[in-house]
C-alpha cells in the first residue's frame, strides 16, 4: 500500500492510494464511507488494461482532490503521450471526472476502465476481514450501476452514474473512446450513498443539510467558519501554519448527527467518524477560545443520551456520559455494545468541566440551567457506579467481557496501564488523571450548584469531598522513592508504579499539592518523558517502552497541549512553553497537520518526529492542540466579564497576535512577545 490520500465533508469520507484507487485492505481503512459503512470497497481506474502512475496529488482543500496521472505504458514518464486527471469532490457522496489527454499528434483509441463494488462492510469488520450476514445484489440500469446490500431492515445501497455512454457490467464500467490529437474525453461518475430508514428513504434526506451537498456549499460554509475565528498574526510560521490547518480541519470533521440533525464533530479519520464522549469534550475544551458554538449541541446530545439504567452489554450506569456512538450494521444488530457504548470512566467528569469552563467564556448561564438533572447525575456517578470499591476513587472493569473495553481511560489500548517492571494489573483499575477529572469535576460543579442552582448546601458538599478527595490521592498514589504520581492503582489499592505523561493531566486538573507540583514538572520535562519534540506516553526506563507502541511511547499532541495547560496552571510558564514549541516544531514535518500521535525517539536520534502508522490524520483533539497551546502561550483565562491576557512567548518564537477572541467581553485582542526581542 503506498501513501494515503483522504478526503472528506462530515461524516463522509474516503481513503485511497495516491492513484485515487481503491482496494479492500485488511491494514487500513481504504474506502468510501458514510456512518460507519463502507460504500466503495473498489474503486480502480485502468487505461488500457493498465494501472497509472502518479505525477501528483492536490490535496489542499479536505473535501476535493486532483490526481494527476500517467500510463505506465512508457518506462519514462516524459515520454508519454497520454496523461489522466481525476478531480474529485465529496459532499454526501462522491463525484468524480475522469478526463484522459492525448498529448500526441494523431487520434488514439483508448479503453477506459473502472472496476466498481462494495462489500458495505461496517468500520469495525474491517481489520477482520469482513464477512457480509445479509445478501448483496448488482443491478445494471441505463447508465447505472446499482449495488445493494439487505439484512432485515439494515438496508444500504451504492449508485454508481455515469454521463457519458460505456458498457455496464456487475463489476464496473468500460467506456472505449476514441480521442483526438491533442485532445480530451472525460466523464463524470456520481456515486451517491443510500442510508434506508424504517420509511424507506435516505435516512439523511430530512436533515436541515440534506444528503448530498455541492462543492460550492461546502467552501462557502468552511469559508464562513474559519472567518468567524480570532485572527493569528505571528512571526513564528509553524504555529501560523498548524493554525490555519487545524481550523480547516475541525470544519471537516463537523457532521450532521442522524439522531437529531444538529452539528457535532467527529473524533478522526479514518476509525472515529462519530460522537465521543471525551474526545468531543476535550476538543471542545481546546476549541473554546476559538469555535465556541460547537460545545452546546455536544453537551445536549450527551445529556440527551446520558446513562439511566443498568445495562452489562453497553456499561451503561445511571448517570454515566457515553463513550461511543455508532451507526453501523454491528451496532445495529447489537453484535457489538456501540449504540450507544458508554465504556468510558472519565466522559462523566468531563461533562461538568466542560460545561463549567464553557459558561465562564460564554456567559451562557441558559444551558447549564436546562442541564441541572445531567450535571446532578454525573456528580452523583462519580460518588456511587464510578467508585466500585467504595474507596473514594473512580474505578473502572468492563460489564461486559465480551466486546466491551478493558482500558477505559483516554488510554485505552490493552497493555496501556503497567507496572514499572511491565506487568499488567488485575481490574478493577483506578488510574490517577481519572481522580484529577473528578477533583475538578466537584470544584466545578460547586460553582454551578453555588451560582446556577441556588444549592449552597451541596457546594459545600461538592467542595468538602473534593478537599477530601486531594488529601486521599497525594497519599495514596504518590511514588516516594520516585517522587512522581503512580499512573494507577490496583485492586489492593497498591500503586502502579509506572512513569507516564498522565501526571500533566494531574495538573490540569489541579489536585497536585502545591509542593509536588515542581518535581512533576521537572519529571515530564526530563529525558526519560520529553523526547524533544513532545512528552511521551511512557518514560523510556519501563518495562512496556516502545516508542512506536500505541500508548507506551509515544507523543500524543492532544496529550502534550493538556500537560502545557496544567504546567501553566502551575506557573510553569518555561516549561509550558517548551512543550508548545516542541509540538510546532513538531508540525512542520507534518504539513501542519499534528497526526493522533507520532513516534517517541529521542530527537538527537532522528531528524524529523517519526510518523506512528496507523495514526488518525486529521484527529479532533490533535487539530485541537495548537488552538490551546496558543491559549497557553498568550495566557488567556476568563475572570468574571474579563478576560486575563498574560503572555509568554518562548524564545524564537517572536510576535504572537489573536484578534477577535470571542466571549462573554465581546470580543478583544492578544499579544504577546517573546522575551529575548
Amino acid at each position: 500500500m503506498n501513501r494515503l490520500v483522504s478526503i472528506l465533508d462530515g461524516n463522509t469520507f474516503l481513503v485511497c492510494d495516491e492513484r485515487g484507487d481503491l482496494e479492500p485492505s485488511l491494514d487500513v481503512a481504504t474506502g468510501l464511507f458514510s456512518f460507519d459503512t463502507r460504500f466503495l470497497s473498489t474503486w480502480q481506474l485502468t487505461l488500457d488494461g493498465e494501472r497509472l502512475r502518479t505525477l501528483s496529488v492536490d490535496e489542499e482543500q479536505s473535501y476535493r482532490t486532483r490526481f494527476f496521472l500517467s500510463s505506465d505504458r512508457s518506462a519514462r514518464v516524459q515520454n508519454s503521450k497520454v496523461s489522466v486527471i481525476r478531480s474529485r469532490t465529496i459532499g454526501g457522496g462522491l463525484d468524480e471526472e475522469v478526463a484522459v489527454l492525448n498529448h500526441a499528434g494523431r487520434d488514439v483509441d483508448f479503453t477506459v476502465r473502472v472496476d466498481m463494488g462494495s462489500d458495505f462492510a461496517d468500520l469495525f469488520e474491517i481489520k477482520e476481514a469482513p464477512r457480509q450476514k445479509g445478501n448483496s445484489t448488482a443491478t445494471i440500469g441505463a447508465r447505472e450501476l446499482r449495488l445493494t446490500y439487505r439484512r432485515g431492515r439494515f438496508l444500504r445501497e451504492t449508485v454508481v452514474s455515469a454521463s457519458e455512454p460505456g458498457h455496464i457490467d456487475e463489476r464496473g464500467m468500460t467506456f472505449t473512446v476514441r480521442v483526438p490529437a491533442h485532445g480530451e474525453w472525460s466523464t463524470r461518475l456520481h456515486v451517491a450513498t443510500i442510508i434506508y430508514g424504517a420509511r424507506g428513504e435516505d435516512a439523511r434526506a430530512s436533515l436541515p443539510l440534506g444528503g448530498s451537498r455541492t462543492p460550492a456549499v461546502i467552501e462557502a460554509e468552511h469559508r464562513r467558519l474559519v472567518e468567524r475565528a480570532p485572527k493569528l498574526g505571528c512571526d513564528f510560521t509553524p504555529l501560523e501554519q498548524a493554525y490555519r490547518r487545524s481550523l480547516k480541519d475541525l470544519t471537516a470533521l463537523r457532521y450532521e448527527s442522524l439522531a437529531l440533525g444538529v452539528h457535532l464533530l467527529a473524533a478522526g479519520l479514518p476509525w472515529f467518524m462519530t460522537l465521543f464522549g471525551r474526545d468531543s469534550m476535550l476538543t471542545g475544551l481546546q476549541m473554546l477560545p476559538f469555535m465556541p458554538d460547537l460545545v452546546p449541541p455536544t453537551m445536549n446530545l450527551l445529556a440527551g443520551l446520558q446513562g439511566a439504567r443498568l445495562d452489562d452489554f453497553r456499561d451503561e450506569e445511571p448517570g454515566k456520559i457515553l463513550h461511543e456512538l455508532r451507526y453501523g450494521e454491528t451496532a445495529g444488530f447489537e453484535e457489538r455494545p456501540h449504540s450507544p457504548y458508554y465504556g468510558a470512566a472519565d466522559s462523566t467528569a468531563l461533562f461538568v468541566i466542560l460545561l463549567d469552563e464553557y459558561e465562564r467564556w460564554s456567559g451562557d448561564g441558559e444551558l447549564v440551567r436546562a442541564l441541572e438533572f445531567s450535571v446532578r447525575h454525573a456528580l452523583d456517578w462519580i460518588d456511587t457506579y464510578g467508585d466500585l470499591l467504595g474507596t473514594g476513587y473512580i474505578w473502572y472493569q468492563t460489564r461486559n467481557p465480551h466486546t466491551g473495553l478493558e482500558n477505559q481511560c483516554w488510554k485505552d489500548s490493552w497493555d496501556s496501564i503497567s507496572y514499572a517492571d511491565g506487568r499488567l494489573p488485575g481490574f478493577p483499575r483506578a488510574t490517577c488523571e481519572l481522580q484529577g477529572y473528578a477533583y475538578d469535576a466537584k470544584m466545578r460543579g460547586a460553582r454551578l450548584a453555588r451560582t446556577f442552582f441556588g444549592d449552597p448546601a451541596w457546594a459545600d458538599q461538592l467542595e468538602r469531598g473534593a478537599a477530601a478527595l486531594k488529601e486521599r490521592f497525594n497519599r495514596d498514589f504518590w511514588v516516594a522513592d520516585g517522587e512522581y504520581y503512580a499512573l494507577a492503582l490496583d485492586a489492593e489499592g497498591k500503586p502502579v508504579d509506572a512513569l507516564s505523561s498522565n501526571m500533566g493531566h494531574l495538573l490540569w486538573s489541579g489536585i497536585v499539592d502545591e509542593a509536588r507540583a515542581g518535581k512533576v514538572a521537572e519529571q515530564l520535562l526530563s529525558p526519560r518523558l520529553f523526547s524533544g519534540w513532545g512528552v511521551r506516553t511512557l518514560a523510556t526506563d519501563q518495562g512496556r517502552y516502545n516508542p512506536i507502541g500505541y500508548h507506551v511511547g509515544t507523543v500524543w499532541p492532544f496529550d502534550n497541549s493538556i500537560i502545557a495547560w496544567g504546567l501553566w496552571r502551575y506557573g510553569f510558564r518555561e516549561e509550558a512553553g517548551r512543550i508548545c514549541m516542541a509540538m510546532c516544531e513538531a508540525s512542520r514535518y507534518f504539513n501542519g497537520r499534528l497526526p493522533e500521535a507520532f513516534a517517541g525517539y529521542d530527537r538527537d536520534l532522528t531528524d524529523y518526529p517519526v510518523e506512528y502508522p496507523t495514526a488518525c490524520s486529521p484527529q479532533a483533539w490533535s487539530a485541537g492542540a495548537p488552538l490551546l497551546m496558543l491559549r497557553v502561550l498568550l495566557g488567556l483565562e476568563p475572570h468574571g466579564e474579563h478576560l486575563i491576557i498574560d503572555p509568554a512567548v518562548p524564545p524564537g518564537m517572536g510576535r504572537i497576535e489573536l484578534l477577535d477572541i470571542p466571549g462573554r467581553w465581546g470580543r478583544i485582542d492578544a499579544l504577546g512577545r517573546s522575551r529575548n526581542l
